[in-house]
């Protein structure tokens, strides 16, 4: 019997590299005119979400940006955000949670095989817990499948790990 090859899709966030993209983005806003004199602020919390702090609506889009900037250069995908909703913090502040998604959801995944699958390949793909398994004899397909999920360009963010 031929020799089976595989690959996982995840999604998953280096929390590392967050927390030094937010250190970056915290020394920036340090050093930014426009911030000089205000109540802005990144946290990075214990339950790996970041909290967004700022006296308006106009630095609350510019500490988005920030944040954004210095998680882009160090590979995170921005599609990995979930930006909350903008809420009245004290003092007249507004607060923004932004959270990661760990994991692909269960009806993406579900979305994911169909789309494998309708690749008319001979190639096996599976839901396993938060990832997507899939497994072929050919690794000319396997990497076929990567770049046609790569050109589907989905809303959330995904890699490609465990390449065997």
């Amino acid at each position: 019997m031929a020799e089976m090859h595989s690959f996982d899709i995840v999604c998953k966030v280096e929390m590392h590299e967050v927390n030094n993209a937010v250190d970056q983005a915290k020394k920036q806003l340090a050093v930014r005119y426009d911030f000089k004199g205000s109540k802005s602020s990144i946290t990075l919390n214990s339950d790996n979400s970041i909290t967004l702090i700022a006296d308006d609506e106009y630095k609350m889009q510019s500490l988005s940006d920030i944040l954004k900037e210095k998680l882009e250069k160090r590979g995170i995908p921005l599609k990995s955000l979930n930006f909350g909703k903008a809420e009245s913090a004290l003092g007249g502040a507004i607060r923004q949670v932004v959270t990661f998604q760990s994991g692909i959801p269960m009806e993406k995944a579900k979305e994911l095989v169909k789309f494998i699958k309708g690749l008319k390949l001979k190639i096996q793909a599976q839901i396993q817990e938060d990832k997507v398994r899939v497994q072929g004899q050919k690794i000319d397909d396997l990497q076929g499948i990567m770049k046609a999920i790569k050109d589907q360009n989905y809303e959330f963010a995904m890699q490609f790990v465990n390449y065997k």
